[in-house]
């Protein structure tokens, strides 16, 4: 059944966003990836609009803006590339994301670290 009149576009544009599944490493911490560390440029396909931009991983703030653009665009290598679980966990009650990812991470968490967060 398509949508149609004023609230298509806004149908759509939900429909997309959660569709997009987030990328969930179930060996998140059994990797042996190598962590990145110190200024990074993250991959087009996170980092797809606006201009290109070096982030500093030794800054909170900057390791914040990482991770939700990781979390919510990345696929399971970047996850593997940039998220630490600690970090992740130090960081959760700042990070900005859409409730799916939130409540993917936090199913992950709670599997995988006993650990509790709220969605």
């Amino acid at each position: 059944m398509a949508v149609r009149g004023r609230y298509a576009g806004v149908m759509e544009r939900t429909t997309r966003a959660v569709a997009q599944i987030p990328a969930v490493p179930e060996d998140l911490d059994a990797t042996d990836a190598e962590k990145a560390t110190g200024r990074v440029e993250l991959p087009l396909h996170v980092r797809w609009s606006g201009p290109l931009r070096v982030y500093d991983l030794g800054d909170r703030r900057d390791r914040a803006r990482v991770y939700e653009q990781v979390l919510r665009e990345g696929n399971d290598d970047d996850v593997r590339r940039f998220i630490r679980v600690d970090d992740l966990i130090d960081l959760w009650d700042e990070l900005v994301l859409p409730r799916h990812v939130r409540r993917a991470w936090a199913e992950w968490l709670e599997r995988h670290r006993g650990v509790s967060v709220p969605c």
